[in-house]
């Protein structure tokens, strides 16, 4: 087995990708130029990692320890949104709907 070396350029490619999808994903869900940690912010990424790991799932039918992962992110997504409808009915709204979530 060959360890994931750090030089290499297509994984250090796609972390730069990822990176910048989810600064793309903050500027989208913020409140103010230099929130990053609000529960608005944090659903949107924790989608976007939902989708990405998803994909993943469908092609990797097996792989049981990302699915677990998979199950933790979206329960954590869900407690996230109880709390914003508790807190702020017309964000929680504005947020389900910008990201096509509870149909």
């Amino acid at each position: 087995m060959v360890p994931d070396r750090p030089d290499d350029p297509e994984k250090e490619a796609d972390h730069v990708i990822l990176a910048e999808q989810k600064q793309q994903v903050i500027s989208e869900s913020r409140r103010h130029d230099t929130d990053s940690g609000s529960p608005e912010v944090q659903i949107s990424i924790l989608t976007q990692r939902i989708k990405e790991v998803a994909g993943h799932l469908r092609e990797h039918r097996q792989d049981h320890h990302t699915r677990r992962g998979l199950v933790m992110m979206v329960a954590k997504r869900n407690r996230l949104l109880r709390y914003l409808q508790r807190q702020d009915r017309d964000a929680y709204l504005a947020t389900i709907q910008r990201l096509g979530l509870r149909k």
